[in-house]
C-alpha cells in the first residue's frame, strides 16, 4: 500500500522547520504520549484483537509506557503480528527527515555520514522530507540463513568501485535495523536466528551502535524493537542466547481465546466465506461447534501442543462449512444456504494441514479429525440443549423407522421428516428459533439426531457426509 502524500503546508527546509517550532522527540516518547492520549480517551490500543482485553493488552500498554523493547511469546495464530503492526498507530502521523536519507536522519541530530555532510554544506537550506507513520515500520521473519548484512548492513562494493575507501562510512549499505531508525523494527520467530546473528543484535538493543565488518560505525539509533517467539523455542531448547533475552525490557505471554464465544467473534470478524446467490444463515450451534473443534484440539493429547492450534483453524473451518453448504444449495435449489452437521465432514480438508499429531504410530488423521468434530458436537449438544422430547423422539424410531441425512439432501426432505415425527419437529423448531426457515429446521434436525447418537440414545450408520439414524435396538 502506498504512503499518503505529505501536506503541502509542512516545512520543506531545516530553517522553515525550526521556525515552525518543531520539537523533536524519540520514538519511545512519541508512542508513550500517543498511548497516554488513547488511554485518557478510553480508546483501545488494538481494537481488532479480541480476547486480550484483560490479559495481554494491559501488559503491552504497561511495557510501552515504560519505554521497553518487547518480546511476545505465544504459539502460532495468537495475533502477535497483528498487535505489533497495530503499534504503528501510536507514532506521530508525519516525521521530518533529511531529504534522501537512507536511515531517516533527524534534521537536528543526523547520524549518517551523508546527512552530516549535507547539513554542513547547506545549513538552514537543507531539504526536508516527511515520512508517514505507515512507512516507519519494518518487519523481518527470522530464518537460520538471515545474515548480518540483512539486519545491520554491508560495505557496498559498487561504492568502493566508485572510489570510496573501505573505511569510509559513505561506503556502507545499511540493513533493516538502521533503516528502521526513528521507527519500529519487528522480528518474528527470533530464536530462529543463528547465534552469531543474535550476538550482533546485543549492542543494537542496549548501546544502539553497530559494527559492520572491520568498520566501526556508531549509529545512535532511535527505534523500538518488538520480537515474537514460540515459547518452546524461547524457553526449552536454548535457541535464544541468554544475553539477548536480558536486553528485552518486557516479556509478554499471549494465549488462545479462553471462551468459545470469543473464538466465534474472531471467526465472524476474520473469515471470508463465499459470496452466495441466496441468503446465508449459519445457525448458532454450527458457530459453536466450529469454534469448539479448535478448543478440543488444544486440549487433546493426540495433537501436538508445542506448535499450537491456531485460531486460523477456526477461520478456515468456518469458511469451509459455509462453502460445503453452498455447494449443496447450488445443486438442490434451496432458498437459503444453511450449514448442517453433515457439512462438518468437509472440515477434514481445512483441518489436516493445521494440526500436528503427537503420536509416532500410524494414526489416521482423518479419524482424529472426525473424533474432534464428534466431541465438539457432543459438548455443544450437552451444554446447550435440553430435550424434554428426547424419549418421544427415540421412541419414534421403534420398528423399522430410519431417518436419512446427508449433504446432498434438500431442505424439503427434512421438512417432511419433521412433519412425520412431531416430537423431533417440536425440538427442531425450539433449537432453530422462532420463524426458522426450512434450511434452519433441517440443520437443527441433524444437530438433534447427531446429539442423540453421540449421547448413546440412537444408532447411526455413516458413510462420509451421509448417514442414517435408527433405533439402538435394531
Amino acid at each position: 500500500m502506498s504512503s499518503p502524500s505529505a501536506p503541502a503546508t509542512l516545512p520543506r527546509t531545516l530553517g522553515a522547520l525550526r521556525e515552525a517550532g518543531y520539537v523533536r522527540r524519540s520514538v519511545r516518547e512519541e508512542m508513550r504520549a500517543n498511548l497516554e492520549s488513547r488511554l485518557v480517551e478510553g480508546r483501545a490500543l488494538v481494537s481488532s484483537v479480541l480476547g486480550f482485553e484483560d490479559s495481554v493488552l494491559p501488559q503491552l500498554e504497561t511495557a510501552l509506557l515504560a519505554g521497553h523493547d518487547i518480546i511476545l511469546l505465544g504459539e502460532r495464530g495468537q495475533a502477535k503480528t497483528r498487535m505489533i503492526r497495530a503499534l504503528v498507530e501510536l507514532l506521530d502521523e508525519w516525521l521530518p527527515i533529511v531529504a534522501g536519507s537512507p536511515v531517516r536522519d533527524d534534521p537536528f541530530a543526523p547520524i549518517s555520514a551523508d546527512a552530516i555532510d549535507l547539513l554542513a554544506r547547506l545549513g538552514e537550506q537543507t531539504p526536508i522530507d516527511w515520512v508517514h507513520r505507515s512507512q516507519r515500520f519494518a518487519e523481518k521473519l527470522a530464518t537460520p540463513d538471515t545474515s548480518m548484512a540483512d539486519l545491520i548492513g554491508e560495505i557496498d562494493p559498487i561504492k568502493i568501485a566508485g572510489g570510496l575507501y573501505l573505511d569510509d562510512p559513505r561506503a556502507l549499505s545499511y540493513g533493516l535495523v538502521p533503516k528502521s531508525n526513528r521507527g519500529i523494527f519487528a522480528i518474528n520467530e527470533l530464536p530462529d536466528l543463528a547465534e552469531r546473528i543474535q550476538v550482533g543484535l546485543l549492542n543494537v538493543l542496549e548501546e544502539r551502535d553497530v559494527q559492520i565488518r572491520s568498520l566501526l560505525v556508531r549509529l545512535e539509533l532511535d527505534l523500538v524493537v518488538v520480537a515474537t517467539a514460540n515459547p518452546e523455542d524461547y524457553t526449552n531448547r536454548g535457541r535464544l542466547i541468554t544475553p539477548l533475552k536480558d536486553r528485552f525490557g518486557s516479556q509478554i505471554r499471549t494465549h488462545y481465546p479462553y471462551e468459545i464465544s470469543t473464538e466465534v467473534q474472531i471467526m465472524h470478524q476474520e473469515a471470508h466465506p463465499p459470496v452466495t446467490p441466496v441468503p446465508t444463515i449459519v445457525p448458532w450451534f454450527i458457530d459453536d461447534i466450529v469454534a469448539r473443534v479448535s478448543h478440543v484440539a488444544r486440549a487433546s493429547h493426540v495433537i501436538s501442543q508445542r506448535s499450537g492450534v491456531s485460531v486460523r483453524l477456526s477461520i478456515a473451518n468456518y469458511e469451509t462449512v459455509v462453502a460445503s453448504a453452498l455447494r449443496r444449495t447450488l445443486r438442490t435449489g434451496d432458498a437459503t444456504v444453511v450449514p448442517r452437521v453433515s457439512d462438518l465432514a468437509a472440515l477434514v480438508q481445512s483441518t489436516q494441514g493445521k494440526i500436528e499429531l503427537d503420536t509416532v504410530d500410524d494414526t489416521d488423521v482423518d479419524q482424529v479429525i472426525a473424533a474432534l468434530v464428534g466431541l465438539a458436537v457432543r459438548q455443544c449438544f450437552s451444554e446447550h440443549v435440553v430435550l424434554g422430547e428426547a424419549g418421544a423422539i427415540v421412541a419414534g424410531f421403534d420398528g423399522e423407522v430410519i431417518v436419512h441425512v446427508g449433504d446432498d439432501l434438500a431442505d424439503q426432505h427434512y421438512v417432511e421428516v419433521l412433519a412425520a415425527m412431531e416430537p423431533l419437529g417440536s425440538a427442531a423448531r425450539r433449537v432453530a428459533g422462532e420463524g426458522a426457515s426450512p434450511g434452519e429446521l433441517a440443520s437443527a434436525a441433524e444437530f438433534i439426531l447427531e446429539g442423540l447418537y453421540l449421547t448413546k440414545r440412537l444408532a447411526k450408520d455413516a458413510s462420509g457426509a451421509r448417514a442414517l439414524y435408527r433405533s439402538r435396538g435394531r
